[in-house]
């Protein structure tokens, strides 16, 4: 109902501007009373960029339009666009584009003719925070405290997420009420997957017993991997063998079905319901924390309790693939699943089941009868180090859930009130933080001093060495020269794994003060210690990084700088190389000696200071880029700017970074936790699709892409970026549990629906990386299919539509290169749907 009434009136739709009726208003003359008290020079860049407020697409009638409704004394408005809508070529070359009159008028109306007490932003995030100007402190000429002013802020934010939360702290004075992530469950197979799976447990319950049916069975699954595009998923050469392809199909549904994916949304104050409760709960104990056995993974306390052994060895649950099992089969697992029990996975599988009932009996309190199913569980006393898991679950953890639920609407009501908001830690749940709970506080970072931790020099170490492994193998060589995304918001919450990932593959050791684990200094590594050469890794920071690591920017110099200066045997220094290669040329181009020795050097870049972004969002939202390098472009202009010298701080530098783009190899991108993944963010797309398509243009060639998955910091697993889109579109965008989840929640779901697309469709125009079937897929799963579409038709016609179109997009841009009759039915959903509102109005 409350998006229903906010869609009825004014929203930021340039469409339906002026169709639609406006149930509040600014009048021009009071809004320029406001307008003239602002700084001089403030007054003249909105002017001379914006004209004159009756120039302004919100004008009407003397008066500049305000979305929202009032309900009582509470106004509930949609915040206003930036503006790069307006200008669609800002997009391209303007990141510290200055806010329209609209924009401001918006919060004047509020402070000044509303009167609000306090303001709550709603929503994860908005963009007051990332309006131009300094990073903190502001002065009376940033434009988020020219917006918003001396203002009461209130601002309900994921747990996970302390960076885009401290954002909002440093530069529009929010007070933070920190939230739950989405509940938490395993993928599963579903549809196809399942067919296969069970295909293959047939396949292998028949080797060796019955000559015919094997062949027939392998011949049925190598056609039926061909039929569901499954085949061209695997990691698998030309040359595979048919028993090569069916042990890798195995390790990949293996892989989808214990994917961790979002089983719908938070709800503010609410905790899912119990079988939701439980999956996530099971979640939260997966990893192991430190030693006994309340901060033991669950799946690690059964495996000691059933004495389960592999090889020798007690069996790493978390490590389990498709080899062969060949430990003991304990009764109670048995009894779990009658599907086939042969490999690792098989093991794993079943001790999820049975990690899941005994907290949904034992914590949870769901009584296994009422679920159709018997419990079967030994007695507790038979499972030691799991009864005290299970008591820690129920006594502190499952209470620290439902205080979440209590504490993030009371916390709220106490700030309005003006009282004191507790604050808390902030982190990802799932990767072992369970000290971020409670929520409903008002949640702290980290000591930017302390970056690189120790943990995550331990986990960088790891992480490196497992991307040159996997590109030696696969590449035939070491990787020389790497990009590299960092942000500020993993930084936070991880304790820096980005940047201690750069230094080691660098060669580059942190050095921290005894006591207060702060970083005081580096050494470098010798080469022959390394045993490999030297890898030559450019950072492309966040703004927020910029903001935030300042420090840690300046660390990462010195590091290049002492390198620079540092002679390894056998060539095996290939900064210094590099460095010096740059540097003969730029003297030949007429800088001097010292000039081009320090430009050469330059390997941190990002936003211009005061602007935050990458640049590829407003093109691809507004459909305002012809071809690939219209998007190297806006990359190249967002991200020019040199960090971390030792002789300044973002200047332009878009030569530089043009160059260093220009000889990258590799391009990489961490991702610490599965609480989201990169269809979830317009975020991944910007940096490391951007990034991946600028070296493509610069370059004249396609860069390795790397996607490493870091969610388990004891086994860091690298991917390439084709192989995390294959495993995203199959567990999460086209997986029934997830679609059916999304339904739960009406408008919101439908969006997350949408997103999922865009995000899809500007990876493919970045990256090239979407095959045709997954576009038909995804079509057939959230537009096509009849239920879905009535859902979104009910609940959010706007999102079908988007989808739609984004998906005709990718037909007309050649990027779903043969859409057959696919082009034809979405467009004949568009021309029902132009009808329907024809006819509606």
């Amino acid at each position: 109902a409350l998006i229903t009434e906010l869609l009825g009136a004014v929203t930021n739709n340039p469409d339906t501007l002026h169709s639609l009726p406006c149930w509040q208003s600014m009048a021009v003359d009071e809004y320029l009373r406001y307008f003239r008290q602002l700084p001089e020079v403030s007054q003249q860049a909105l002017w001379h960029r914006w004209g004159a407020p009756e120039d302004d697409p919100k004008f009407r009638d003397g008066r500049l339009m305000l979305s929202g409704i009032r309900l009582g004394d509470t106004f509930v408005g949609i915040q206003p666009a930036r503006g790069f809508n307006m200008d669609l070529a800002a997009n391209y070359h303007d990141p510290d584009l200055v806010p329209p009159h609209h924009y401001l008028a918006y919060y004047f109306w509020l402070r000044h003719c509303y009167q609000v007490d306090a303001i709550i932003h709603v929503g994860k995030h908005g963009n007051l925070e990332w309006l131009p100007g300094k990073g903190s402190a502001l002065s009376e000429q940033c434009w988020p405290d020219i917006a918003l002013g001396p203002m009461p802020h209130f601002y309900p934010f994921i747990v996970n997420d302390p960076g885009e939360g401290a954002q909002a702290k440093r530069r529009a004075q929010a007070v933070i009420i920190d939230h739950l992530m989405p509940p938490l469950t395993r993928a599963e197979t579903y549809g196809e997957l399942a067919e296969l799976e069970s295909l293959v447990d047939e396949y292998y319950q028949a080797l060796g017993m019955d000559a015919r049916r094997e062949v027939f069975l392998r011949e049925k699954i190598l056609k039926a991997l061909k039929q569901t595009h499954l085949y061209e998923e695997l990691s698998i050469t030309d040359q595979a063998s048919n028993d090569e392809v069916l042990v890798e199909l195995d390790a990949y549904l293996c892989d989808i079905k214990e994917a961790q994916i979002r089983h719908g949304l938070h709800v503010l104050g609410e905790l899912p319901e119990d079988e939701k409760l439980s999956n996530t709960l099971v979640a939260l104990l997966r990893l192991p924390r430190g030693e006994g056995p309340k901060n033991q993974g669950i799946l690690h306390n059964l495996v000691a309790d059933l004495n389960l052994h592999q090889g020798g060895e007690p069996f790493d649950p978390l490590a389990g693939g498709s080899g062969a099992w060949r430990g003991e089969k304990p009764v109670i697992l048995q009894s779990l699943s009658s599907d086939l029990w042969r490999t690792e996975a098989d093991t794993r599988e079943r001790l999820e089941l049975l990690a899941l009932s005994l907290v949904r009996q034992h914590a949870v309190g769901i009584d296994a009868q009422l679920l159709g199913k018997t419990s079967g569980h030994p007695p507790l006393a038979q499972l030691p180090q799991t009864a005290q898991q299970l008591q820690y679950c129920r006594e502190t953890l499952l209470l620290a859930l439902h205080r979440s639920a209590e504490q993030e609407l009371s916390a709220l009501s106490r700030g309005l009130a003006g009282r004191f908001i507790e604050p808390g830690p902030s982190g990802a749940p799932s990767r072992g933080r369970l000290d971020t709970l409670p929520t409903g506080r008002n949640f702290f970072a980290v000591d930017n001093r302390s970056i690189p931790s120790p943990a995550a020099w331990e986990l960088g170490q790891r992480s490196a060495q497992s991307l040159i492994e996997r590109h030696l193998q696969e590449q035939g060589d070491y990787p020389r020269q790497i990009g590299l995304s960092v942000w500020g918001t993993a930084t936070m919450r991880t304790g820096g794994d980005d940047i201690a990932q750069a230094f080691a593959l660098m060669g580059i050791k942190p050095i921290w003060a005894l006591g207060s684990q702060r970083v005081v200094d580096f050494e470098i590594v010798p080469a022959m210690m390394l045993g490999r050469p030297r890898v030559d890794v450019t950072l492309r920071v966040s703004g927020f990084f910029r903001d935030a690591f300042a420090n840690v920017m300046r660390l990462y110099g010195a590091a290049v700088t002492a390198l620079a200066e540092y002679e390894d045997p056998g060539g095996m220094n290939t900064i210094r190389a590099h460095i010096q290669a740059r540097a003969k040329v730029l003297v030949s181009e007429g800088l001097s000696d010292e000039q081009a020795k320090s430009e050469a050097g330059y390997r941190v870049f990002g936003s211009k200071p005061g602007a935050y972004g990458a640049g590829l969002q407003g093109l691809i939202d507004e459909r305002c880029w012809e071809t690939r390098s219209d998007l190297a472009e806006a990359y190249l202009n967002w991200g020019g700017y040199a960090y971390g010298t030792d002789h300044g701080e973002g200047f332009e530098a878009k030569a530089s970074f043009q160059h260093r783009l220009g000889q990258l190899e590799v391009v990489v991108q961490n991702q610490d936790n599965r609480e989201h993944d990169i269809l979830d963010s317009d975020d991944y797309y910007q940096f490391q699709g951007g990034m991946a398509n600028a070296v493509n243009a610069f370059s004249g060639g396609d860069p390795v892409i790397y996607h490493s998955d870091h969610a388990n910091p004891e086994r860091p697993k690298i991917r390439t970026l084709k192989e995390e889109l294959n495993r995203v579109i199959r567990s999460r965008v086209l997986n029934p549990k997830w679609i059916h989840a999304m339904q739960g929640h009406g408008y919101k779901g439908a969006f997350e629906m949408a997103a999922s697309v865009d995000y899809l469709f500007a990876y493919d125009a970045t990256t090239n990386l979407v095959d045709d079937y997954q576009y038909q897929k995804v079509s057939e799963a959230l537009v096509l299919d009849q239920q879905n579409q009535q859902f979104l038709r009910e609940n959010n016609p706007n999102a079908l539509k988007e989808m739609a179109e984004r998906l005709l997009e990718a037909t007309q841009r050649g990027l779903w290169q043969v859409p057959q009759e696919y082009a034809e039915k979405l467009q004949d959903l568009l021309l029902d749907m132009d009808a329907e509102q024809e006819e509606g109005r």
